[in-house]
């Protein structure tokens, strides 16, 4: 089936063959009240769900497939040509979860449970609690859900930050370990929160299993857009890729639709951009994978946080080239300032001013005069990585897979790292 894409206002609009109403949703029959299996070695019944899909209005263009080599990871692939700016995916808006949708859904039920996030560390959490809750409200109704054959299809078995245990921390450098970490406080949190619904069951509301399960469910499907916490079944079914080939758009209805980005061959895959392709560590810690195709990585100087942050960068500024070996000007003016700051205050109030000024005149002759000292300091700081690296690894692959089976992912995100430092003390020791 081929779907019309127009543009209004830049954003496009899906004009649906034969007619223009809205999809109207309807329940299917009930086939009972039994619940998901959520046991790590069920397998995903992706197939069911397209099935679903379709019969609730999904509408993919021609040769857009959804394919696994190994039954539990799945990825979205074309098998026909899709030029640039084609419509590859409309999902209506009565299937899609949105906080807003959400929130007006369970009302005045989520107050405590909200009042307790908002007041703690996950505020900016809370249009992905709604949806967190909606899909914890489906997942206890069984087959009487609509959306049981989506629900049916998740995976069982994640390997993200949420789904980690305190060993695995422990085999990961600060930074990784930072982030994945807060993924489990993020989840636990949630936990608490959803004690204070009262219309979850105590079977759902005191199990933990089902509680990270949903929260693992949220925090890898859902995305923002137009400012807007969305979930779109089918939709959550494109892969994260460096190079991407298709972008999701939220219309004034609702509606969500994939498009391509450019002319995409036949045989290709679809991906869309889950977060910074030049920093992979986040989308490690928040999804379970690494990118390996990423072309950088942050340079793991978060024992300077407080510097990089007091010269306006970010985790992301500060980047390690995996290729080259290349780094980044911004790498140089942490390790400079921080120098200045523990031996020439004076000298680093006028770095300071030169950086945040943009006078790239004084900040080169700041270079220039202490580059030794710079370089010192960054060959100390990727050596002692490379060698912190090489023991995380090896307390890594110490341990039991039948235990701890997400190593494979840790071993994974820390030799990338290793490799693009050792390019990069290559490029330090030769200076």
């Amino acid at each position: 089936m081929k779907l019309g894409l127009v543009f209004a206002g830049g954003v496009p609009l899906l004009l649906l063959p034969g007619s223009a109403s809205a999809f109207s949703f309807q329940s299917p029959p009930s086939a009972g009240s039994g619940t998901i299996d959520i046991s790590e070695n069920v397998q995903r019944d992706v197939f069911g769900m397209e099935d679903w899909a379709t019969q609730y209005g999904v509408q993919k263009s021609e040769g857009l497939e959804l394919t696994s080599y190994d039954g539990e990871d799945w990825c979205a692939v074309t098998q026909t040509d899709v030029p640039a700016g084609e419509c590859v995916l409309f999902v209506p808006s009565d299937i899609v979860f949105t906080a807003s949708k959400a929130a007006e859904e369970f009302g005045d039920y989520l107050q405590e449970a909200e009042y307790q996030l908002a007041t703690g560390d996950s505020a900016e959490k809370l249009p992905l609690f709604r949806i967190y809750v909606k899909i914890l409200a489906e997942y206890e109704k069984g087959q009487d859900s609509p959306w049981y054959p989506w629900l049916n299809s998740m995976p069982r078995f994640y390997t993200n930050g949420a789904a980690m245990t305190y060993a695995c921390y422990d085999t990961l450098p600060p930074y990784a370990g930072w982030l994945a970490m807060n993924e489990r406080i993020y989840s636990v949190n949630f936990q608490k929160a959803a004690k204070m619904v009262p219309f979850l069951s105590e079977g759902v509301r005191n199990n933990v299993n089902i509680l990270k399960w949903a929260y693992c469910v949220a925090t890898t499907r859902a995305m923002e857009l137009n400012g807007e916490k969305v979930l779109a079944p089918m939709a959550d079914m494109f892969n994260h890729g460096t190079e991407t080939e298709v972008e999701m758009y939220l219309d004034e209805g609702g509606n969500v639709m994939v498009y391509s980005t450019c002319d995409v061959p036949a045989g290709s895959p679809l991906r869309m951009s889950l977060g910074d392709p030049w920093n992979p560590t986040p989308i490690f810690a928040r999804y379970g994978f690494m990118d390996t195709s990423s072309p950088a990585a942050f340079c793991k100087v978060f024992h300077l946080k407080s510097e990089m942050e007091e010269l306006g960068y970010d985790f992301s500024s500060l980047l390690f080239y995996k290729d080259t070996g290349d780094i980044s000007p911004e790498v140089y003016d942490v390790f400079l300032y921080s120098f200045l700051k523990q031996t020439d205050p004076g000298a680093q109030e006028v770095f300071y001013n030169a950086v945040l000024g943009g006078d790239e005149d004084t900040k080169a002759q700041y270079h220039d005069a202490y580059f030794p000292y710079t370089l010192e300091g960054m060959r100390k700081h990727v050596d002692s990585t490379i060698k912190e690296l090489q023991t995380l690894s090896a307390k890594a692959r110490s341990y039991d897979l039948k235990t701890h089976p997400r190593v494979p992912v840790i071993l994974e995100h820390n030799d990338f790292v290793e490799a693009t430092f050792q390019r990069v003390k290559a490029n330090l020791d030769a200076m």
